[in-house]
């Protein structure tokens, strides 16, 4: 076997191994180690947060699941693909939140999240019949909009980053964020969710208003950050709610 197949199967166990483990015997590890923790989980986390109503579990599901592919965090990620799916999430959205958090976590995260979305799959007997085509007829785009942002973008950059000007406007904007199977409130709720997951709380000045444009209320994303600091952590969200704040007073 040489060292490019150990490498690869290396990788392979620790991706997958931690999200092999039923929700069972996820809790009797925690008790064994943080019996403090376990109770928080089950009376604080599953007993009180994802029943607050600002959002519904389909959307706690899609919240959570982008913060855990944004983060590479795979110990709990099949527990939480089988909870979105019987929360209402259909196979072909989880498809299509994986592929575009390549674009917005890292192609590396989308592809550590794939390994454990198959085994998932596989089990629960999801076909490629399921999931949305590769090049499906694309949603209208806001050519208004678009051309608006195209311009800001190469104002700003253009001249010293072309390359990344310009596969931001063919690649995200004009085909990625038009594909059907995940609609455009979605993303953004994804994307919103994995800009305060990393940290990269300046993108939120763009992508909040998208995400309000795209049908996101301000009860919504606040509800989101809400959830969200129990599966980023307090200082994410603290360091991510007074950019909201103010997107949401220039919006009023």
């Amino acid at each position: 076997m040489n060292l490019f197949t150990i490498a690869i199967a290396s990788f392979t166990l620790l991706a997958v191994a931690p999200a092999l483990g039923e929700p069972a015997q996820l809790s009797e590890k925690v008790r064994a180690v943080a019996p403090a923790l376990e109770k928080y989980r089950l009376d604080i986390v599953f007993g009180d947060l994802w029943k607050r109503p600002g959002l519904t579990p389909r959307d706690r599901s899609i919240v959570t699941l982008s913060a855990l592919i944004t983060r590479n965090q795979t110990a709990e990620m099949a527990d939480y693909l089988n909870r979105a799916l019987d929360s209402g999430v259909k196979p072909s959205e989880i498809s299509e939140i994986i592929t575009h958090l390549a674009f917005y976590a890292g192609w590396g995260n989308a592809m550590a999240a794939v390994v454990v979305a198959k085994d998932v799959f596989d089990a629960r007997e999801i076909a490629a019949d399921q999931l949305a085509p590769p090049s499906p007829q694309l949603l209208a785009l806001n050519e208004a909009a678009e051309a608006d942002r195209a311009k800001r973008v190469g104002e700003l950059f253009g001249a010293v980053f072309p390359g990344v000007a310009q596969y931001t406007t063919d690649v995200l904007f004009r085909n990625l964020w038009l594909r059907p199977a995940l609609a455009p409130r979605d993303r953004s709720l994804v994307t919103i969710s994995a800009l305060v997951a990393s940290g990269q709380i300046a993108q939120l000045n763009g992508h909040i208003p998208i995400g309000m444009n795209n049908g996101l209320t301000q009860a919504e994303i606040a509800e989101a950050l809400t959830h969200l600091a129990f599966y980023v952590g307090w200082p994410n969200v603290f360091t991510a709610m007074p950019i909201a704040k103010d997107v949401f007073a220039k919006r009023q």
